[in-house]
């Protein structure tokens, strides 16, 4: 193996490591929400350092690799999809700390209801297995799954586009809980935006598997 083989590897270990700290902070968000756990949110918002602390790591392991070894073909593609795959999951781990920030705001726990109709909760639980078929997809090298993503995304995207319609139906019926009504709405285009972070990524492990891009193409 050589000293390049040995430092794609360990830099592979590192967007793991970021990747798993990313969707269990997205994980303890939804948890934070169901429960009104403010301590649960604050820890998130909290971890929110380690998450920048990580991408600061990999965007300098990232340069050291070009610098030192100068990667061609596959290598190459590899330590650019890095890179952005790193900016895709940092950008995640803000999502779950404005998230958090939310919850904090709300004097009350969220209207059962209000979860209900805006169908809250299959937001996270697709955002999230969204996050975890990405990085099984990265893991394994399995462009096949990681195109998958984009027929997840559109369910994200439905129910974000439902929002508004559902959530004025909601205020009108209970003008006394307008405003995590509004906290709520703007949760649901964070999660719209986890998907999309997603699916940025997805793109990203074919292009450095297969050599394709697909940025910017309808037909995926």
């Amino acid at each position: 193996m050589t000293h390049l083989d040995t430092e794609l590897q360990l830099l592979k270990k590192e967007i793991i490591s970021i990747w798993t700290l990313v969707i269990l902070q997205l994980k303890k968000t939804q948890d934070s929400l169901l429960r009104f756990d403010k301590d649960l949110s604050r820890e998130v918002i909290l971890n929110e350092k380690r998450v920048n602390a990580y991408e600061l790591k990999i965007d300098r392991d990232c340069e050291n690799i070009f610098a030192l070894y100068n990667p061609v073909a596959v290598d190459l593609r590899f330590v650019l999809a890095a890179l952005k795959i790193n900016n895709n999951l940092e950008r995640t781990g803000d999502i779950a700390e404005g998230i958090g920030k939310f919850i904090i705001s709300n004097e009350s726990p969220f209207d059962d209801n209000l979860l209900k109709v805006t169908q809250m909760i299959k937001m996270f639980d697709v955002s999230t297995s969204m996050l975890l078929d990405v990085l099984t997809a990265f893991e394994n090298e399995d462009t096949a799954l990681a195109r998958s993503i984009f027929k997840q995304d559109e369910i994200l995207d439905n129910l974000n586009l439902n929002a508004s319609s559902v959530i004025a139906d909601f205020i009108r019926k209970n003008p006394d809980k307008l405003e995590q009504a509004l906290y709520i709405l703007s949760t649901i285009r964070k999660l719209e935006r986890v998907g999309d972070q997603a699916k940025n990524i997805a793109e990203e492990i074919i292009f450095y598997v297969e050599a394709k891009v697909l940025k910017h193409k309808k037909d995926k």
